[in-house]
């Protein structure tokens, strides 16, 4: 990677960590480096060593409370933000900055102004008037004149500030400056006031860092607990990445860098800073799923799965349609993997429809041709018990047992199903976590597949491999299979480990399904439109999001089926299935919606994934504001399977402009590639594939949904770091090393390199 290319902008600034969201420069000190725009590249600047700080008593490891000038209620506060230490405090960096254009005249701030932008900066001014407002919002207002002009000053619930105000005072008034119609305005500004003959502090233009902060503590007073811990720590920092490799990619130590941040010259030499911590964060996360994937690769075993002619074709003569030709290469890609000795680590994604499960399947059966065992894990009882079915129709007629393992067994069915699992009496099963737990044991497990691995974790996975596949202590393969295409970004970080295979196209015969957004006003037209659809023979699903009536007002399923019954739809087979119905009436309900002996299926989101009704190509989704956009293609995605003209309305109201994005994506394509990318865009990938999901901690500064530049890079680099220094043994690694191990080592299953 060239210098050129490490500093890449990327697209944008990180909307999560320390942003490069400030303001335009503040400074009249010469640019060090170019901004960087989206499509354009920035150049790292050389270093050049600031004067040496004083050393004090402090250590990166000192409690915040020891710092100078920090005492109990601060600390506590502090505490509340997860910063208890002096290092966590210098790790907690800006949200954003404001420019601080420094001491101005109103006359000055209402040109700034006029011109489109929003200052901060300090006035020298006179008190000209007071007003204290009790009702209805407490406030007090006060107007300043500085000999240039007139602004105008509002403090809300501030009662302290009613004896600080008085006509005729003297004194520095500091904050952000807007036009309020033909007066300029500050709202809750700090305010100074200066005794006759007192000559205010002079106050230079700078960029004021804006933290991450709470109630028990403002911004103000964290940006002091930082720079009173600066002098003595940052000499301190052990940086991780090792000089001479710093050097060749021309990036910053890691302690000018943490300064940059906290108290950044200029905008320029912050994103400098930015962009290094961010490449930081992507490199140790890198490295950490190389040295896990060349682990699995020379350390671990399985079971060789050979896939002959003569196999392929048993197999393929199960399906009842030939498979598409990227189908195809998916199966020659799985039993390419499971003909090696090494463990197949895939992950099997494609879009809502596309005969992901077939190509399954095809692996399982692979499996027990080899007189080996196959396990497909689900996330739902309800998708477990509608994998089961459909695989007991595939293997109709042949020797294969399938067994359903779900939590809803009870104690003797399940001590049963386990020990046919045990035995190899059943050769394929099917389950929920219930699979996962130690309890759970196979005679010979040769495949694991799991399905949906968005609500899965990384721990869920290591939990299969450890599921012995014979005496030999081999492992079995893991094929992870997915409706929720995953965003290339998080291709590369969450699943960066796993091998890739992709299905677009869908099978033949299946109907694009006609997509309506429509507000609330016109729900009955909906309906009425539906219900001529279904005189006509077809079947209607009506997705709701709660199961029971709350007093937010949200539709349930229950009240909803009865409303209805009792309506629009009186005379029609209305049937209702949520998650509370045990698996007994749950699957009673849906083999009656499958033989069409139902008309409408009410149902909460347990029909999201899975569910397979070809007669029913009509969906209507109350409140369709309150879904995630991927949910709502997965709900979109239980219509069109079958050769009618298919519909799905999504009726709600949005409330928050978020909401509006989702429904305005789900209108304008039924791409679940595209709809991926967009929901990265409008959730952010903490909500989407966060910590909790996918067991890997959050980044400070990185933003994948802006960095994906500087994330290819550091996925090159970590790849010819690992190829050359696998375990991270050499010297200069060390401090790399054990930085790795202590973020990602739990999550990634590298703790016993340790």
């Amino acid at each position: 990677a060239s210098v050129t290319e490490i500093a890449s902008d990327g697209g944008g600034a990180s909307a999560r960590g320390a942003a490069g969201a400030a303001a335009g420069a503040g400074s009249n000190s010469p640019p060090r480096a170019s901004r960087g725009s989206k499509g354009r590249r920035a150049t790292f600047v050389r270093y050049e060593p600031e004067p040496a700080m004083p050393a004090t008593d402090l250590r990166p490891s000192t409690p915040v409370g020891a710092i100078p000038g920090i005492g109990p209620r601060t600390s506590e506060a502090l505490g509340h933000l997860g910063i208890r230490t002096a290092a966590d405090l210098l790790r907690h960096f800006p949200l954003r900055y404001e420019d601080d254009r420094g001491e101005r005249s109103v006359a000055d701030l209402i040109g700034l102004c006029e011109g489109g932008e929003s200052p901060v900066a300090a006035l020298r001014v006179e008190v000209a008037s007071v007003r204290h407002a009790p009702r209805p919002k407490p406030r007090t207002e006060a107007t300043f004149e500085d000999g240039t002009g007139t602004v105008r000053a509002v403090w809300f619930n501030a009662p302290w500030m009613r004896g600080r105000l008085h006509p005729g005072m003297r004194g520095m008034l500091q904050g952000q400056a807007k036009l309020r119609g033909r007066y300029l305005e500050l709202s809750n500004p700090r305010w100074e006031p200066l005794a006759d003959g007192d000559a205010p502090p002079a106050r230079e233009a700078r960029l004021r860092p804006v933290y991450p902060a709470s109630e028990e503590i403002a911004s103000a007073a964290i940006e002091r607990a930082v720079r009173a811990a600066m002098p003595a720590i940052l000499p301190q920092l052990e940086d991780p990445l090792p000089a001479e490799y710093r050097a060749s990619r021309a990036l910053p130590p890691l302690d000018e860098c943490v300064r940059r941040m906290h108290a950044p010259r200029d905008r320029d030499e912050q994103l400098e800073a930015r962009r290094r911590l961010a490449f930081e964060e992507f490199l140790q996360l890198q490295l950490g799923v190389m040295m896990k994937k060349h682990r699995m690769r020379t350390e671990a075993r399985a079971p060789r799965i050979p896939v002959n002619e003569a196999v392929d074709a048993r197999i393929r003569a199960r399906f009842p349609w030939p498979f598409t030709g990227e189908q195809d290469r998916a199966c020659s890609e799985i039993a390419g993997d499971l003909a090696q000795a090494l463990p197949m680590n895939r992950l099997l994604q494609g879009d809502v429809g596309s005969g992901k499960t077939a190509v399954a399947l095809y692996g399982m059966l692979a499996a027990v041709a080899a007189g080996m065992q196959a396990a497909l894990v689900a996330p739902t009882e309800l998708l477990a018990e509608q994998h089961a079915a459909s695989i007991g129709r595939f293997l109709s007629g042949s020797d294969v047992r399938v067994e359903l393992v779900t939590g809803s067994l009870g104690a003797a069915a399940r001590r049963e199903s386990l020990a046919r699992l045990a035995s190899g009496e059943s050769h394929v099963a099917v389950g929920t976590h219930a699979l996962l737990l130690e309890g759970a044991v196979f005679r010979n497990l040769g495949l694991a597949v799991i399905d949906e691995q968005h609500r899965f974790g990384v721990e869920q996975r290591a939990a299969m491999r450890e599921k012995s596949a014979g005496p030999s202590g081999e492992v079995p393969h893991v094929l992870v299979m997915t409706a929720t295409p995953i965003p290339r970004t998080l291709s590369l970080t969450v699943f960066g480990d796993l091998d890739v295979s992709t299905i677009r196209s869908r099978p033949a015969g299946r109907q694009p399904v006609a997509t309506r957004v429509v507000g609330r006003d016109r729900e009955q037209e909906v309906y009425r439109y539906v219900r001529e659809r279904i005189d006509g023979g077809e079947q209607c699903y009506v997705v709701v999001p709660a199961v029971e009536e709350r007093a937010d007002g949200l539709k349930d399923a229950e009240g909803t089926s009865r409303a209805l019954s009792d309506g629009v739809f009186a005379g029609l087979r209305v049937g209702v299935v949520h998650g509370r119905l045990d698996r007994d009436a749950r699957e009673a309900v849906m083999d009656r919606f499958r033989r069409a002996e139902l008309d409408v299926l009410v149902a909460t989101v347990v029909i999201e994934v899975g569910v397979d009704v070809p007669n029913a190509s009509l969906m209507v989704v109350e409140h369709a504001d309150r879904f995630g956009l991927a949910q709502l293609h997965q709900l979109r995605g239980r219509v069109g399977r079958g050769t009618r003209r298919s519909l799905c309305v999504f009726i709600g109201d949005p409330a928050t402009e978020d909401a509006a994005k989702r429904l305005e994506a789900i209108a304008g394509t039924d791409d679940g590639f595209e709809i991926a990318e967009m929901d990265l865009a409008i959730r952010g990938p903490g909500e989407l594939f966060g910590s909790r999901q996918s067991g890997l901690p959050p980044f400070r500064v990185a933003d994948l949904a802006h960095d994906m530049e500087l994330l290819r890079l550091a996925r090159r680099d970590a790849k010819a770091i690992v190829d050359r220094d696998p375990g991270l043994d050499a010297p200069e690694h060390a401090l790399l090393r054990r930085k790795i191990l202590r973020t990602y080592g739990d999550a990634l299953g590298l703790a016993d390199v340790a």
